[in-house]
């Protein structure tokens, strides 16, 4: 007699429903996966401490609006970016399962333009501040 927590049939019905179609990736892809999807996840929280840095900690770099806004923007982003992440992760092993192509994300080019962006501000408020 199994227990309820050692079931395998319960825990099958925890899982999201694409993890039950297809079959299993080999493991060493997604672990690769994993890791990347950790790597979005240190970025996102990159993101978040810099939000906090910038507002406690950088209090002579601009106005405090917008040292404020660049905050918001910075941690606003970290949460999206976790989010994007865990999606991310979740079709790339979608399409390992079913043998599809991985699909293409424009978060990369979008991601680069933010940090692009956020590095300007900074430097003009750094500049002018």
């Amino acid at each position: 007699m199994t227990t309820p927590s050692h079931d395998p049939n319960r825990r099958r019905a925890f899982r999201p429903r694409w993890q039950r179609q297809g079959h299993h990736p080999d493991y060493r892809f997604s672990l690769a996966n994993e890791r990347t999807f950790l790597a979005w996840i240190r970025t996102a929280l990159a993101f978040m401490a810099g939000a906090v840095g910038i507002y406690q900690f950088a209090p002579d770099v601009a106005t405090p609006w917008a040292r404020e806004a660049v905050a918001v923007l910075l941690s606003t982003a970290g949460a999206g970016l976790s989010l994007a992440a865990y999606r991310r992760w979740a079709g790339n092993e979608r399409a390992m399962r079913t043998d599809a192509a991985l699909p293409y994300t424009r978060l990369l080019l979008i991601l680069a333009l933010f940090v692009a962006a956020v590095a300007l501000v900074l430097g003009l408020l750094l500049m002018w501040g």
